[in-house]
């Protein structure tokens, strides 16, 4: 075999001369593939997501570069407080906005229209009911497993069931001089509905404060906008004699 050439079918391998457009399918289900990934394990390495797809170090750098040409994910730098010992910072990619919108959900302009028409026939208040009651049944599901983890766990038992469900969720310390956890998402099923229909969120951090037992309080969300639905999780003990009605939403607002 010539110096520099790859075995046929090897991943990364050069461009096969028959059937270009089944390379060309191939090419853009891989890809898809990568872009779903970093989508659900937020913010990821390129050794990640080549050892999770089973992708030569060539492939998954010529599927990155592909995506951040056309702008579906962006490269982020790792940040410092995050400990990775000597060497240089890691190098992350994420999904972009438009990249989330390449995942909308089929049923999003049903939901909105079915949302609009509640709205206009019995009110704001009653989209704010069918929020708490579609999110009744997270709560039930979750309750278990918050509550049987210990007080200084409780929020990233949180992060694993938000995950298990398709969130992306991370849960971590506050940012430097701060105190209690940031419990981050990284994707949101719902996000283009929430965009017109906020009250879904706020339910949401509803069902957050009451699962943690503490105040909670929305800094992001990504149906604003924002890359990342960020929540802060007041510490338990500066909590303890502070009512649940501190749990605030969005725009810092008591709900």
């Amino acid at each position: 075999m010539p110096p520099g050439a790859v075995r046929p079918g090897a991943a990364g391998s050069p461009r096969p001369q028959g059937d270009l457009s089944a390379y060309a399918r191939s090419e853009r289900s891989t890809r898809a593939r990568v872009a779903r990934l970093i989508l659900e394990l937020g913010p990821s390495t390129a050794s990640v997501i080549g050892e999770r797809l089973g992708l030569t170090s060539a492939a998954i750098r010529r599927h990155l570069d592909n995506l951040l040409a056309e702008g579906l994910i962006e490269s982020r730098t790792a940040r410092t407080c995050e400990s990775r010992g000597r060497g240089r910072p890691a190098r992350l990619f994420a999904v972009t906005d438009a990249g989330r919108s390449a995942f909308e959900h089929a049923y999003d302009d049903l939901a909105t229209s079915a949302l609009r028409f509640l709205a206009q026939t019995s009110g704001p208040a009653a989209v704010a009911e069918f929020a708490r009651r579609q999110l009744a049944d997270v709560e039930h599901r979750y309750l278990p497993v918050v509550s049987g983890a210990t007080a200084e766990h409780r929020v990233q038992a949180l992060a694993e069931a938000l995950s298990a469900d398709g969130y992306a969720a991370s849960a971590s310390g506050a940012p430097a001089g701060g105190t209690g956890e940031q419990l981050c998402q990284h994707h949101c099923p719902v996000a283009h509905v929430a965009a017109e229909f906020p009250e879904l969120c706020e339910a949401e951090t509803e069902v957050f404060g009451r699962l943690l037992g503490t105040p909670v309080q929305r800094l992001a969300t990504i149906a604003r906008g924002d890359g990342v639905c960020t929540t802060h999780v007041t510490d338990r003990k500066l909590a303890r004699h502070q009512p649940m009605e501190q749990t605030q939403g969005p725009e810092g607002l008591s709900i």
